[in-house]
């Protein structure tokens, strides 16, 4: 504790030492602590009650007798709520902050511990937390000593009135089971998306409405409903589209650039593409293979760093791609028009060359700053259609035989294969579901996938080649602990797995491929997929497990994600690339940041974690969108496959559809169900029956709620009749250790599904 200034000569101190006390101490201040601090007894103790009185009422200090903290400060601990993530580094301001009218919160910067155990890449928008605070210079900064449950879950939701005509804020988030009472409907009537923030401090005063949003049903509701929930940045500041602006005006110098509008490059994209970062040229080299281009946009040009489109495009991370709307990275005027590569007009790219040997192998790669002109935009169904039917031009033919050259080097790596299908949403002209299938998958499709992927490598490498800083995408190998659970789980099926040998992704492949019956191939598959990591952004090589790559970077989408960004910032740097300093406001230097040449940690563990803020976004989405195409069909049988089961029932997805479901234990009938961890099933005790991860069965559709997404399975006996479910508790008791408590073998959250590797190289495009 810091030492107190000298008292004064009535033994008060004044009302200045009060305060150098209070804002020097390194713990909470309180009435009891100043009085021992400066010796106080008897009458000065009542004085000096008195004297923080009048203190308070002069507006010097702020909080209760137990805790003070200067007025316009923060106490020394609080409980702050994220406002900001940038650089990995999470700002914050005190949770219920109270000050004169106009005042701006403190801005709270976090920091993190020693041992690193509270890192900030873990924190989001809107998250709530238990901090220790100091002020330290001009500022203040918070030592995080827990993570508090988010205050603002279910403060979305529908306005329902019960039979007394009390509004009720009915929850859209599945996780939030409870309904919260409703202080002030702010205008909104019965039925009616709203947005709330709570009353009071406490539970009880219930909620106030401070947005009406309009129909939950209408479709831009399902976007907006994950936009608000992911806490995702949808509005671009004044400066950022101020700045972009004069970014679109940039002229294309092409005395510093390689002049490449000659050459027939194509861009080969979804139908419903927003934007066109990429574009894939080749030409046969006379001796067996290839030479090849992949045009990039050139978005470094155009995005510097430390302006504010850098500012707000590190924010974001990733563009986030929903049915009905994108909310991009970069404004519109970039992304979908300047930077984007349009047909038949200039653009400014970064050109990747390569050289692609008879066998498929990459021999040699340069990267240059180019200007292109796109010779034909087509779509992936139309590319196919056309070398189907015999009609493709010579652009596309040679695309096609480079990409056979490069299959063939693929399947020699033989990376890990999984049948991953991704559902397709189709929207008609009012916004309204007209289809959902899923997605077909073209050699179109791997035609630019191999391209992209053999043009990352070469990004990788070449930075490797010149000891310059890289962001790299990892998928590490599955981990021991997870190898033992396949083990273990794959001993169920009768098969085994050695886990003395090299793991390698050809290893799941076979195991697979053995594998003759379809239920049984389902099964595994789940729990291979289960055993894999997450890939991420980091500066340290681990290389990449599921494309069976040593060096992986992402290059070829710097309109949506800043991985890739940043990763033509060092290419630019390392291979001296750089353009002639704009005139005007723009920052000088399309080379990487000095702090992100310093340190790549900070910035690529925040953008692996905006990676996974769109992917939960856009999934929830999805689910939303599913479960409202589904409403109208509740009481149909589907055809659905088992795609989670743990204790309290199982998850199951509609086969060719999507969308999970729950099917409770308790409504499996009168026979009591075992939990078996290791074989992840449910097991009748008395009619042998069995549910598994992967077993394909009829179910009935018994809910659909469009609104949290959540679908609910009703259970069919042989006759295809409803099981009549058990009126009594479930029984949760489990094989495995003494207890019920066996080790959990694959985890996975409540709804069943395993995380994404998301590791191809185009990944989910559009």
């Amino acid at each position: 504790m810091a030492k107190p200034a000298h008292k004064t000569q009535h033994g008060l101190p004044t009302r200045e030492q009060i305060l150098e006390f209070i804002q020097t101490s390194d713990r909470v201040v309180g009435k009891r602590e100043i009085g021992k601090a400066f010796g106080l007894k008897g009458q000065e103790k009542i004085a000096l009650k008195k004297l923080l009185k009048d203190m308070a009422e002069e507006g010097l200090i702020d909080g209760k007798r137990t805790a003070y903290h200067r007025m316009g400060g923060v106490p020394k601990v609080t409980v702050l709520r994220v406002m900001e993530v940038e650089d990995g580094e999470a700002f914050a301001i005190p949770d219920n902050w109270e000050a004169e009218e106009g005042a701006t919160p403190p801005r709270v910067r976090i920091v993190e511990d020693k041992k690193g155990k509270n890192r900030h890449a873990a924190l989001r928008i809107g998250d709530r937390i238990l901090a220790r605070t100091e002020e330290a210079g001009n500022g203040w900064r918070a030592h995080m000593m827990k993570k508090l449950p988010a205050k603002t879950d279910g403060l979305m939701g529908v306005v329902e009135l019960d039979g007394s005509g009390k509004g009720w804020l009915s929850p859209v988030d599945k996780r939030v089971r409870n309904s919260s009472p409703i202080a002030d409907l702010g205008g909104a009537e019965e039925g009616q998306l709203v947005l709330a923030e709570p009353a009071g401090k406490s539970p009880r005063a219930g909620v106030k409405v401070v947005e009406i949003l309009g129909d939950p049903l209408a479709p831009k509701s399902f976007s907006l409903i994950a936009i608000s929930k992911h806490g995702i940045p949808n509005v671009f500041p004044e400066e950022t589209l101020t700045e972009a602006e004069l970014a679109a005006k940039l002229p294309l110098d092409r005395d510093k650039r390689e002049d490449l509008r000659d050459l027939p490059i194509v861009a080969i994209d979804p139908s419903d593409a927003r934007d066109h970062d990429d574009a894939i040229w080749a030409e046969p080299d006379g001796k067996g293979g290839y030479n090849a281009l992949i045009a990039i946009a050139d978005v470094s040009y155009y995005v510097r760093p430390g302006g504010a489109l850098d500012r707000e495009a590190r924010k974001r991370g990733n563009s986030v791609y929903f049915p009905d709307r994108v909310v991009p990275m970069l404004p519109e005027i970039l992304s979908a028009d300047v930077c984007s590569l349009r047909q038949g007009e200039d653009r400014a790219a970064m050109a990747c060359h390569i050289h692609v040997s008879e066998t498929g192998k990459v021999s040699s790669f340069r990267f240059t700053r180019a200007i292109v002109r796109i010779a034909e935009v087509v779509a992936y169904e139309e590319a196919q259609r056309r070398i189907d039917e015999d009609e493709a031009s010579e652009n596309l033919r040679n695309l096609w035989g480079c990409w056979k050259l490069l299959a063939d080097a693929r399947s020699a790596r033989d990376p890990l294969e999984l049948e991953l299908p991704e559902r397709r949403v189709v929207l008609n002209d009012q916004g309204k579901i007209e289809e959902i299938a899923v997605r077909e998958r073209l050699d179109a499709h791997r035609v630019v996938e191999d391209f992209m992927i053999a043009a990352n490598v070469a990004a990788a490498k070449s930075l490797e080649s010149k000891t310059a800083p890289v962001v790299y995408r990892v998928h590490e190998p599955p981990s021991r602990e997870k190898l033992v659970a396949l083990r273990e789980y794959l001993e169920t099926f009768g098969k085994k797995l050695a886990l003395g040998q090299v793991i390698t992704p050809g290893l799941f492949n076979r195991m697979l491929k053995d594998v003759t019956d379809e239920s049984e191939k389902a099964q595994v598959m789940e729990a291979v997929l289960r055993t894999q990591t997450q890939a991420y952004y980091g500066p340290a090589n681990a290389g990449h497990f599921g494309l069976s790559l040593g060096s992986y970077a992402h290059f070829t989408s710097p309109i949506r994600r800043y991985a890739d960004l940043l990763v033509h910032r060092a290419l630019v740097d390392a291979f001296k690339l750089e353009q002639p300093k704009p005139q005007g406001k723009l920052p000088p230097t399309s080379g990487l940041a000095d702090k992100d040449r310093e340190d790549l940690g900070k910035i690529s563990d925040a953008i692996s974690q905006t990676e996974r803020r769109a992917m939960e976004a856009e999934r929830d989405t999805i689910d939303r969108y599913v479960a409202a195409w589904l409403s109208g069909r509740v009481g149909e049988t589907f055809d659905t496959r088992i795609t989670g089961v743990q204790s309290f029932g199982f998850f199951a997805t509609i086969e060719g559809l999507g969308g999970d479901g729950l099917v409770p234990v308790s409504t499996l009938g009168s026979d009591y169900f075992r939990y078996d961890e290791t074989s992840q099933s449910l097991t009748g005790e008395r009619s042998g029956t069995s549910y598994s991860t992967g077993d394909r069965l009829k179910l009935k559709l018994g809910e659909a709620n469009p609104l949290t997404g959540a679908l609910k399975f009703v259970p069919l006996d042989s006759d295809g009749n409803p099981i009549e479910a058990r009126g009594t508790r479930p029984d949760y008791r489990s094989k495995g250790k003494p207890g019920g408590k066996g080790k959990q073998n694959f985890k996975q959250g409540q709804r069943g599904r395993p995380k994404n590797i998301r590791h191809q190289g185009k990944g989910r495009k559009k």
